[in-house]
């Protein structure tokens, strides 16, 4: 199977919206204007409906935003928090997943089997389906908190994004259980 081109005048739109872009002032290479003004990263799905920075009222350099099915804390996510405030000098975690989510109810085997069947090889990856928002919310408080590679955790939060309601509901993080070995 190759991969198919993407069609010109979409490549050419893409490239024409790099050149207009101005969320990068000279030089371009200073590592200041990476760094979150408001000390934050967010951790949240991939989910194309959610306009993060619209969501929370944050402009453009305020925030570090990790996306990925779910919002789960994998261990690439977990490597993104440990650059984020070890070389960029984030010190808040705001962690939000959200309702109808694709992956709330998931079946993990089920999903491996069918890619299985279809590529000939199992995924080694975790699909991390959940049954409760706030739950998964609280497991992937956890996980942060037994990294011991992230420095900063006395400032986690967690919320659903009750996509209905439009309200993000907080949830209560109890990150305590420190036993809980990092998985992803």
């Amino acid at each position: 199977m190759t991969p198919q081109k993407a069609p010109m005048n979409f490549v050419e739109n893409l490239r024409r919206s790099a050149r207009q872009y101005t969320g990068y002032t000279r030089p371009a290479c200073d590592k200041e204007q990476a760094v979150p003004r408001c000390e934050l990263a967010v951790v949240t799905c991939m989910d194309a409906r959610i306009d993060v920075y619209a969501l929370l009222g944050l402009e453009e350099r305020q925030a570090h935003v990790i996306r990925n099915a779910g919002g789960v804390v994998t261990a690439d996510v977990r490597r993104s928090l440990t650059v984020s405030q070890r070389e960029l000098r984030t010190r808040r975690i705001l962690l939000i997943h959200h309702t109808c989510c694709g992956l709330k109810g998931g079946d993990d085997d089920e999903f491996k089997d069918r890619i299985e069947r279809e590529v000939g090889m199992r995924p080694e990856w975790a699909l991390e389906a959940f049954t409760d928002e706030a739950e998964d919310v609280r497991q992937s408080a956890r996980r942060i908190a037994a990294d011991p590679f992230i420095p900063h955790k006395n400032e986690i939060y967690g919320f659903v994004l009750d996509v209905d309601a439009r309200e993000l509901r907080p949830v209560d993080l109890d990150v305590r259980r420190r036993d809980e070995v990092p998985v992803g």
